[in-house]
């Protein structure tokens, strides 16, 4: 933890003034600050106004310790409530992500600005009332069937309640009701039901999850009489590294059905991820933002007992604040290229289109338009 850190653990004025002692840094702030003065009391000589007197020479009667606090605090404190914008101090203590979040920036690179295949329309809105209103159409080129869903989310922001309704073409109802950060800070309970009237199928889910500074917990647990289903996981983060487990249950079998460990190492610009799912599939991915408008990412998957290996590498580049391109390709030659366009606020225009390298005159590459609409 470097000196700067250390001293957001102290509170109290006069340890912060001792501990800028004791680690030789009080002279060169105490410098800083009168420089700052002294530069302010020229420009008010150059302006023909009078030049402020600082506190310290307001008071003749302060002690000498007395002088160094009221010099060092306010600038010091000035850096604090900066250090939101300064370059130097941004490395604010980041809550690790769940399991299933591990790797997610690089996921993101290869995932985000491609709709191969599909014509796809998203509108979202908000009502006076505060009702979320959230529908979707989904076309599929291949198989010709169209897929929609409508959701509306309803908040109670001053109980930390949420409701959720939802319903698709398939003619599946469901329902979320979600507290969070009421039974204790960074707890999020969800009671999860689905139902089809055709059939009368039913589904139930318990879902907590609870977050802090160094460690993120999620469960899921499957409402089904015969035998419920439990899913467990938990990521640990210390100074940036990440060890993360996942574990299934299946109570019907009597048996563990997966069992996965990850590792990973998590920055602001720079995000690396390894994981091995129940000892047989063995994956990794590499995130880094090369510049303000680049992001590039890498990904390898490979399973034991085949010579099949899945490497690709991707990246995103921002052409201006309104467009982005996006392209990828792997080692089997399929090459994936997008291109996102905000086409006036809350409209954007997405365009995809797959490429098969190794047969290009064969054909069968595929297109994708996308927009989205939010209000």
């Amino acid at each position: 933890m470097s000196i700067l850190e250390n001293l957001f653990i102290f509170t109290n004025d006069n340890i912060i003034v001792n501990y800028l002692r004791s680690v030789k840094l009080y002279p060169s702030v105490e410098a800083s600050f009168w420089e700052a003065n002294q530069d302010d009391s020229q420009h008010s000589q150059q302006d023909g106004t009078k030049p402020k007197k600082s506190k310290c020479t307001q008071d003749k009667q302060l002690s000498y310790e007395e002088q160094e606090e009221s010099s060092v605090i306010p600038f010091f404190s000035s850096i604090l409530n900066e250090r939101s914008t300064c370059p130097l101090l941004c490395d604010p203590l980041m809550a690790p992500p769940y399991y299933a979040d591990l790797g997610k920036k690089a996921n993101d690179v290869f995932s985000k600005g491609y709709h191969f295949g599909v014509f796809k329309l998203d509108l979202k809105t908000k009502s006076e009332s505060g009702v979320e209103f959230s529908s979707g159409i989904i076309s599929n080129h291949e198989s010709g069937k169209v897929f929609g869903s409508l959701q509306s989310k309803y908040a109670v922001k001053d109980y930390g309640l949420s409701f959720t309704e939802k319903w698709n073409t398939d003619n599946t109802l469901a329902t979320d009701i979600t507290i969070q950060d009421q039974l204790a800070a960074g707890l999020k309970v969800t009671l999860e039901g689905t139902f089809a009237p055709q059939t009368g199928y039913k589904t139930g889910k318990l879902k907590t999850s609870y977050v802090n500074e160094t460690l993120a917990l999620n469960s899921n647990l499957d409402l089904n009489r015969a035998g419920p289903t439990v899913d467990v996981a938990g990521v640990l983060h210390f100074q940036g590294w990440l060890a993360g487990v996942h574990t299934q249950f299946d109570s019907q079998k009597s048996k563990f059905t997966k069992n996965n460990v990850a590792f990973g190492y998590l920055t602001n610009d720079f995000n690396l991820h390894t994981n091995i799912d129940n000892g047989k599939e063995f994956g990794g991915s590499i995130y880094q933002k090369v510049s303000e408008k680049i992001d590039c990412g890498v990904s390898m998957k490979w399973t034991s007992g085949t010579a099949d290996t899945l490497f690709g590498v991707g990246a995103k580049v921002a052409l201006d604040a309104d467009a982005s391109l996006h392209a990828k390709v792997n080692n089997k030659s399929l090459i994936g290229l997008g291109y996102q366009q905000k086409l006036r606020p809350g409209v954007v225009l997405t365009l995809s289109a797959a490429i098969d390298g190794q047969n290009f005159n064969a054909g069968g590459h595929k297109v994708g338009v996308a927009l989205e609409l939010e209000p």
